[in-house]
């Protein structure tokens, strides 16, 4: 298991060995004393998986203390676009994001701290895509920015086309309407 430092400090790629032969693979997708000994103490209370279709846009989330969420994220089958923008308040990489195609072929995870809002683009037919979190889902501090920002203004790749996102994240603010919590 490989753990590769960002621009954006907290931020981590994760590469994980991938034992493949005639009857498929095999790799470890967490280990607890590995990820503790590169990244930092860590405990996830809850596993989430979503299947969407090719365009579909999920983010850009987070959730406000006290029940902000470090998050494990990884594509499962399929290919994503992965974003996570720094919204942490006088960071030195605040508003910067770090891009990341993750996909059932390539294997790779990323572990976003928290003070990160997170977001993912379905580039593929479909996507299934799983993540790990750190603290429970609390839906009254459940929030967001728009995935469209041009303060921003995410590289969401050359032939975006048309995104589906749902109504919830139509209406999110913009960045430069946001108040970070963190």
């Amino acid at each position: 298991m490989k753990f590769i430092n960002t621009p954006i400090e907290g931020l981590f790629i994760i590469e994980p060995t991938v034992f493949r032969d005639d009857r498929g693979y095999f790799l470890e997708s967490f280990n607890k004393t590995k990820f503790e000994k590169a990244i930092g103490k860590i405990s996830f209370v809850q596993e989430n998986e979503t299947k969407s279709s090719k365009g579909v846009l999920r983010g850009l989330h987070f959730q406000k203390p006290p029940y902000a969420q470090a998050k494990l994220v990884r594509c499962i089958e399929g290919r994503v676009l992965d974003v996570a923008v720094d919204i942490r308040n006088g960071s030195v990489t605040y508003g910067q994001y770090i891009i990341v195609e993750l996909s059932g072929e390539n294997k790779k995870q990323v572990f976003i701290p928290r003070g990160f809002a997170h977001g993912f683009l379905v580039l593929s037919n479909s996507a299934i895509f799983s993540y790990k979190v750190d603290n429970r889902y609390a839906v009254a501090y459940d929030s967001g920015i728009r995935w469209d920002d041009p303060l921003l203004n995410i590289q969401w790749g050359p032939n975006l086309g048309e995104v589906l996102i749902s109504k919830k994240d139509a209406k999110l603010p913009l960045f430069s309407e946001f108040n970070t919590p963190f």
